[in-house]
């Protein structure tokens, strides 16, 4: 864990947020500024920087997020209709937060593109 990283204090409970999924590896949280109807972040609770700064065993936990992903789709009931997955690496690709996060966006038919 990072003393200065939001989602990490998130993890240690110093910021309130609201959950979807935990467990010991892993939490799930609605986002505050959503991008579509259903928009719920999903993080490691081991502070990873991003995918391009992945250490060996770190699939493990990134296997497991894609995992949890199934099952908050399958329990919040868009599992069928469709989401979307998306996770920025890099200031480039649109990172915001320097703790490794992917977006799962549903609730809508999503266009080709979310700018």
């Amino acid at each position: 864990m990072k003393d200065d990283c939001i989602f990490c204090k998130i993890i240690k409970g110093e910021i309130p947020s609201s959950k979807v999924y935990e467990d010991e590896e892993i939490l799930a949280f609605n986002d505050i500024n959503p991008a579509a109807p259903i928009h719920v972040l999903v993080i490691p609770k081991k502070h990873i920087s991003s995918l391009a700064k992945m250490e060996d065993g770190d699939e493990q936990i990134i296997s497991k997020i894609y995992k949890v992903i199934n099952k908050i789709a399958e329990k919040q009931g868009f599992k069928e209709k469709g989401y979307r997955v998306i996770v920025n690496c890099g200031k480039d690709g649109g990172q915001e937060v320097g703790h490794l996060h992917f977006h799962l966006l549903a609730g809508t038919q999503l266009g080709e593109k979310i700018v």
